[in-house]
């Protein structure tokens, strides 16, 4: 069993040194990592520029720091005929229009001008058509009411077999979610997810 992991944050530039980023801390990603290594499967983790990086013996470590970093090595990688894809990292929505290619002087005004990013999860399908793939949707306002509609979405555009929608707001509360909409399980930690997602998968014709 071959799964690839994504995680942790995505950097875009907005000058020579700067970088636009998000908080994630890639954490959910090395426990799934570690969930899914335990029971035997062979483990790729992308990981972002988090601040504790993931060491663990037996599971290949590919970093990344950049949006365009992310695309190229998951391009590549979805090539490699993955049995799971479970796309978690935070992947910048927003990069500058333009890129200032010197340092911006410190002192003065500036302004940005911000664009959307192409979705990465929506490519990954058409480049790996077998494999089954997670999504996952972080919303502040999230509840178990409403995780079937703020996930429809990526069900419909990317093609995910299950989509975890989770939400940090207090304490960590995730949801996974099938493409009929359906609640399949829930978890309030992060170690309880890494295990609920192996299981949900477990269920749905594949040995884990």
């Amino acid at each position: 069993m071959k799964v690839l992991i994504t995680c942790g944050p995505t950097w875009v530039a907005i000058d020579s040194v700067r970088v636009l980023s998000n908080r994630s801390s890639g954490q959910l990603g090395h426990l799934m990592a570690l969930e899914f290594h335990k029971v035997g499967a062979q483990v790729t983790l992308l990981e972002g520029p988090v601040s504790d990086a993931f060491k663990a013996k037996g599971i290949k470590v590919i970093k990344y720091q950049f949006f365009d970093e992310l695309a190229r090595i998951l391009k590549a990688e979805c090539a490699k005929k993955y049995d799971v894809i479970v796309h978690a990292a935070a992947v910048s929505d927003f990069k500058p229009a333009g890129i200032v290619q010197s340092k911006v002087r410190s002192g003065k005004r500036w302004s940005l001008h911000l664009v959307p990013t192409e979705k990465l999860i929506e490519k990954i399908k058409p480049l790996s058509p077998e494999s089954r793939l997670v999504g996952f949707k972080l919303e502040p306002s999230l509840t178990r009411q409403n995780a079937s509609r703020l996930t429809k979405e990526l069900f419909s555009k990317a093609g995910c077999d299950l989509v975890v929608a989770n939400t940090v707001q207090k304490n960590y509360q995730g949801y996974v979610l099938n493409p009929q909409g359906q609640i399949l399980g829930q978890a309030s930690s992060r170690k309880q997810m890494a295990r609920l997602i192996r299981v949900t998968l477990a269920g749905t014709e594949l040995s884990l």
